[in-house]
């Protein structure tokens, strides 16, 4: 009889590297976890989270450019939305735990 020998899949983890290499930010995550409750412009984002325009249109810059947050045009402005399904169970899973953790805590 021979050992079996047990086959590790290998997959490629580039893509959730990079997912969780761009939310690695605290305001990027607020960013997203705001947008994945209501789409808002960049106006209304930097105005519940308390920055600056510019560091705000900064960090959408990135999370657009990787897909996490897709923007939608009419006229002049901008909404933005988490439409990426990963990144919204990603953000669930986040949710959850923090829950949990204060449960816990009392």
């Amino acid at each position: 009889m021979s050992a079996k020998k047990k086959v590790i899949v290998e997959w490629d983890f580039e893509y959730e590297a990079e997912i969780l290499r761009v939310l690695s930010h605290p305001v990027r995550l607020k960013i997203v976890n705001g947008l994945i409750q209501e789409a808002s412009n960049v106006k209304g984002i930097w105005t519940r989270l308390d920055l600056p325009q510019a560091t705000v249109s900064q960090h959408l810059t990135l999370l657009k450019s990787r897909g996490i947050v897709e923007g939608q045009r009419s006229g002049t402005m901008v909404t933005y939305s988490v439409q990426n399904p990963f990144v919204r169970r990603l953000m669930k899973l986040f949710h959850d735990n923090r829950k949990k953790e204060q449960e816990q805590n009392g």
